[in-house]
């Protein structure tokens, strides 16, 4: 076997790829590779018939760009920087810490937010500036985001944890052309399920027993942890059915 046909069966197609990094990155899709690709943080190979064929190189590629962000929460652009270097025979930046500003929500094995997620709260309080800074958002982003209801700054003009996992979000989310005034109908199907789960535990949550009114706020979060893993559910059924 020549050398030019043993480097061409080490190639993998996208569907092999997804075998491979599926047990580590549960959440990875076909449309995140080729957005990371329209990004130019990865370059697999073509075929004549435009297939992407990746190499094992790609693959560790794609498990770094991964890593950084489900570990460390960079954003896209830092992690370009860090190929970059990575690329040109340089030692990558060293990654600070954030995990004490960025909320790590708690997540069960099966990828769904546990109760315990709803019921952790942050003190991290983030000025304008910052929550920008951190988010690597800019200003119109942020004040269409204030506009749909998406974030709200305090009475004392700060964002918290919350504010800025939306914000991050919203970045990615743009990538993929969703703009913030799309993100409207997740505003609204959220605020209905808040009030169906303030409808369930209202008697007990406006009562004078203490103890009822402990266990109303565990079965808030555990009531909330069901219906996101309903709603989750329901939306990768509706996904297969279209495909």
């Amino acid at each position: 076997m020549t050398s030019a046909a043993a480097s061409s069966r080490a190639r993998l197609n996208i569907g092999e790829v997804l075998g491979q990094l599926r047990p580590d990155f549960p959440g990875i899709s076909i449309p995140k590779i080729r957005f990371l690709e329209d990004k130019g943080l990865i370059h697999p190979e073509r075929t004549p018939a435009g297939y992407r064929k990746f190499s094992p190189a790609d693959v560790e590629r794609l498990r770094y760009i991964l890593r950084m962000q489900r570990d460390h929460y960079l954003p896209l652009k830092v992690i370009g920087e860090h190929l970059d270097a990575i690329d040109r025979g340089l030692e990558p930046p060293p990654i600070e810490s954030v995990v004490p500003t960025v909320p790590k929500v708690a997540l069960a094995s099966d990828g769904m937010p546990s109760a315990d997620s709803f019921t952790r709260t942050s003190d991290l309080r983030l000025s304008r500036r910052e929550l920008l800074k951190t988010a690597r958002i800019d200003e119109d982003l942020l004040a269409q985001l204030e506009t749909f209801g998406l974030v709200k700054a305090s009475r004392s003009g700060h964002f918290g944890a919350d504010d800025l996992l939306i914000a991050t979000v919203a970045l990615e989310l743009s990538g993929y052309g969703v703009e913030p005034r799309h993100l409207r109908a997740f505003k609204t199907a959220a605020d209905r399920e808040v009030g169906l789960v303030e409808q369930v535990v209202a008697p007990a949550k406006f009562g004078r027993d203490a103890a009822a009114k402990a266990r109303a706020e565990e079965t808030v979060a555990e009531i909330a942890a069901l219906s996101v893993k309903l709603h989750a559910t329901l939306v990768k059924v509706g996904l297969r059915a279209t495909h």
